[in-house]
């Protein structure tokens, strides 16, 4: 994993900009040899901006970046000349990232909509200048105020895949395969588990110019749950998808017993992916003597739709695209 260049999780530090302080300035000219006061206020401190943005599907452009700092606010000066805002600093992130505290893991906020943008650090409010303190008993206040000090901190930015259907299943069981048949997404495909080391999408076609996204998560093992494996690391890619497709080999030993160990990592991991729509691809089909697929449908469990599939041979996939495609647009 480490030339990869998919990143989901970047701890990073970030600090807006203090504020400029006010000015303490009286007014003096050639025949105004004691005029009133006239200093003006500091600038806003940057602010530390993230903006989510669907160019980018990966947070590796931050991996490296560890600390970020937005300018100070300037100084105001005489003739009541405001300090210059410090400058914001804008961080793209793929739509879909979350972002927490470091320290206490609470979820700041989330980023869904392409273009939505979230402040993370406010910048600090500058000064005033001595010329808002001036009144009828206070003629001539020698004093101003301060910027005020930014916000910094260690934040935590995860990036959740946004698709509509999202793969669920052991290693090796097909998901890879099925993704480079019915998009043209080219996964790295081979004969030996966790093929899969990161998440990929692809747009699968529908008609009438529809489409949908489907994205394979790496294989997941029973004790995912609890950290075993690759499964833990990419679970979480699974709570953002519309419905989840379990795939189970038509070769496994019990069908029911594999999904329902699936199953229960998920609940394991997070009750609530139990409410999405869920449907079953039985796969690898051409593996097994058609006289005996009957025998393969009566293995399947009785409470989820299921499909048998073969990504080689192409059986079954134009019905699986119907299945879920009405999935989708019940859960719309």
């Amino acid at each position: 994993m480490a030339d990869s260049n998919f990143i989901d999780y970047v701890k990073i530090f970030c600090a807006s900009g203090d504020g400029g302080h006010g000015s303490t300035h009286f007014r003096r000219e050639k025949y105004i040899p004691k005029g009133g006061p006239d200093g003006g206020d500091g600038g806003r401190g940057g602010n530390i901006i993230l903006r989510a943005n669907k160019q980018f599907w990966t947070l590796i452009h931050l991996k490296y970046r560890k600390h970020v700092r937005a300018e100070k606010g300037e100084s105001g000066s005489g003739a009541l000349r405001k300090g210059k805002d410090g400058e914001d600093v804008i961080l793209d992130v793929p739509v879909g990232t979350v972002v927490k505290d470091a320290e206490t893991e609470e979820v700041l906020f989330d980023l869904t909509e392409d273009g939505e943008q979230k402040i993370l650090c406010k910048g600090g409010r500058g000064g005033l200048g001595n010329d808002n303190f001036k009144s009828a008993t206070n003629q001539t206040p020698y004093y101003s105020q301060e910027g005020e000090k930014g916000v910094e901190g260690w934040f935590i930015l995860e990036l959740k895949v946004l698709a509509d259907v999202g793969l669920v299943g052991f290693p090796n069981a097909g998901k890879s395969t099925l993704l480079s048949v019915v998009s043209a997404a080219k996964p790295k495909i081979a004969d030996y588990p966790f093929t899969t080391l990161e998440p990929q999408l692809g747009i699968v076609p529908y008609y009438n110019d529809q489409s949908f996204v489907m994205a394979d998560i790496p294989g997941i093992i029973e004790g995912a749950s609890e950290g075993r494996g690759l499964g833990y690391r990419f679970l979480r890619h699974i709570e953002r998808n519309s419905v989840l497709l379990f795939m189970v080999p038509a070769t496994s030993e019990s069908i029911s017993a594999d999904y329902k160990t699936l199953l229960n990592e998920l609940k394991q991991y997070n009750p609530e992916l139990l409410v999405k729509e869920r449907v079953l691809a039985v796969t690898k089909c051409d593996c097994i003597p058609e006289a005996d697929l009957s025998k393969i449908r009566r293995r399947c469990p009785k409470n989820i739709t299921s499909v048998l599939i073969s990504s080689l041979s192409g059986m079954g996939l134009e019905e699986l695209k119907d299945v879920l495609f009405e999935k989708i647009n019940e859960e719309i």
